[in-house]
């Protein structure tokens, strides 16, 4: 059976770096206060000329580079995001024009924390059909220009980057073995933006309510998403005939330690089978799963054949799996 290998990975970030004490200088908090509670040191957070195809693009790069693939032979291209640079045209076609990926299709998805996975499926599913050969599969977020940096609950949790990966077909048995997507939309109120959509438009009245910022009751995504990524990562095992301590390495979307923890330890997994970043760029949204992918790929931290589980929980809501051999 033809499946989708993963041949290349990469990451980009801002290299402004915004730690929890300068935080203490913007609203009422203390580094100990969101350490305990997030498990967030610092994120990175994008200046003035960076946007989101800013980062997609120098992550493509990274990773078409280690893939050895011309963007040129590319057949489809994913950018997973819920910070396009425009409302339209699809930031996956500036990203499109910056590598010179003239030959791929290229959209957008939003399906915010899960949007890596969601992305991921489709290109897998692309080269599966045989509608692709090569594709490129991105996350990229700058999340910081939709926070309401007055706002504690939300302030504290956001950074801005991006994590990519190449897809090549193979039949070795390696590759995305299978995905699982989930949603329920009666949700979806816990988690969004009110403002920039045709409900509430950009104008004055939007942007003196303040609903052009993210709005999130915290709690209960909270509670919501430590069942739902236990049950697509038990999915994701089940469909393959594994079991949890089959995974060489689980790479969970990077929202709060405390999910981290819970869903680790509900799967039984010692916390070295866990890879957490964090700690250095706060909740990425799409870019959080490619970007820990990245670092540790490029640590060394995967090897040939290992089972690598990912792991999504986001607005929507949104959930979902994915299971690689490597």
């Amino acid at each position: 059976m033809m499946r989708a290998r993963i041949v290349g990975t990469g990451s980009a970030v801002p290299s402004k770096v915004l730690t929890n004490f300068d935080l203490e200088k913007m609203v009422d908090t203390s580094d100990e206060w969101v350490t305990t509670r997030t498990g967030i040191k610092e994120r990175r957070i994008a200046v003035d000329g960076e946007y989101t195809s800013t980062f997609a693009t120098l992550a493509a790069e990274r990773a078409l580079e280690m893939a050895g693939v011309k963007a040129s032979d590319l057949d489809l291209l994913i950018v997973a995001t819920i910070t396009p640079d425009f409302p339209f045209p699809a930031t996956a076609c500036v990203v499109q024009s910056n590598l010179k990926a003239t030959k791929a299709a290229a959209y957008d998805i939003s399906a915010a924390c899960s949007g890596f996975i969601y992305a991921l499926a489709q290109a897998s599913n692309a080269i599966r059909s045989g509608s692709a050969r090569k594709a490129l599969v991105i996350g990229a977020e700058v999340l910081s220009r939709i926070i309401d940096w007055t706002d504690r609950n939300t302030c504290l949790l956001f950074g801005d980057g991006a994590g990519a990966v190449v897809l090549e077909a193979c039949d070795d048995g390696h590759g995305v073995l299978s995905t699982h997507l989930h949603s329920d939309g009666s949700y979806w109120e816990l988690l969004y933006q009110p403002g920039c959509g045709n409900r509430n438009p950009a104008v004055q009245k939007t942007l003196d309510d303040r609903r052009i910022y993210l709005m999130m009751q915290g709690n209960e995504v909270f509670k919501l998403a430590v069942r739902a990524m236990e049950d697509a990562a038990l999915e994701a095992l089940d469909a393959n005939g594994l079991t949890p301590a089959d995974i060489s390495l689980f790479i969970p979307h990077q929202a709060n330690r405390r999910i981290i923890d819970a869903i680790g330890k509900r799967l039984g997994l010692p916390g070295e089978k866990v890879y957490v970043n964090l700690d250095r760029f706060g909740n990425t949204s799409a870019a959080s799963i490619p970007l820990a992918l990245d670092e540790a790929n490029r640590s060394g931290r995967i090897k040939p054949n290992d089972v690598v589980v990912f792991d999504a929980f986001g607005g929507g809501l949104t959930w979902g799996s994915a299971l690689v051999r490597w």
